[in-house]
């Protein structure tokens, strides 16, 4: 099997003296949807924390594309290829969509390619299009969402990270959110994935983790997990 494109290996972090996570192991290959999945308190933003670069990891190793970056700041992260779709989207409210979309590829050099990836993101994202004057917090919430994750494509990364991208969202607005998330995927980025609605997120996903007290309990396919009572009690607690 070819090399993960992202690779965590016996991953321990701390909030003060209080351990966090436990020997994390995980893997998520190029092309794939993977989910990290878990009640609260289970570890999962802190994991996402610690491949992002804000949560120091005390132990273990985290590799991006075969090489360590558990050092490294979270700017060089994104240079390396990460970029974020954070929880709660966290897009720039009194700055328009485009320049929204502009603040995605701050560290690019190449106009011309980044001209040619917004014309993509906008293709993707139509709705966006209609809106490029618009300031990005008089977008609805499923709009907000489309602006963070066209954001994160004008990093041209090789791996988007997605921080419970239904948190908030009218359940109405969840679907088609899950569905915008699966044609990303379709242009052939990688994504991980962090995620409270299990059910739905297990329903397009290639493989997923399941994480309780900052330990992964469960891995297996999407389809597998789907059918698990293991994984219902693991997720659940019970």
């Amino acid at each position: 099997m070819a090399k993960p494109l992202l690779r965590l290996r016996g991953v321990s972090a701390f909030y003060g003296p209080v351990q966090a996570l436990f020997d994390v192991d995980l893997e998520v290959h190029r092309g794939e949807v993977v989910c990290l999945l878990g009640g609260n308190a289970s570890g999962k933003s802190t994991t996402m924390k610690t491949i992002i670069g804000t949560l120091a990891v005390a132990r273990g190793e985290i590799e991006l594309d075969g090489r360590r970056i558990e050092r490294r700041t979270p700017g060089a992260r994104v240079r390396a290829g990460l970029a974020i779709v954070p929880e709660a989207r966290r897009i720039f409210p009194e700055m328009s969509v485009r320049e929204n979309l502009e603040m995605g590829a701050f560290t690019r050099t190449d106009p011309a390619e980044v001209a040619q990836d917004l014309h993509r993101v906008l293709t993707l994202f139509p709705r966006l299009g209609e809106r490029l004057r618009q300031d990005g917090g008089t977008l609805s919430g499923g709009e907000q969402q489309m602006l963070a994750m066209g954001r994160a494509l004008m990093a041209r990364p090789s791996l988007i990270l997605m921080d419970e991208p239904s948190m908030g969202l009218a359940p109405v607005l969840v679907e088609s959110v899950f569905d915008l998330i699966a044609e990303t995927n379709a242009l052939g980025i990688t994504i991980f994935m962090v995620e409270q609605n299990a059910t739905q997120a297990l329903s397009f996903a290639d493989r997923a983790y399941v994480i309780q007290n900052g330990r992964i309990v469960l891995t297996d396919t999407a389809e597998q997990l789907l059918t698990n009572g293991q994984m219902r009690t693991a997720y659940l607690g019970g």
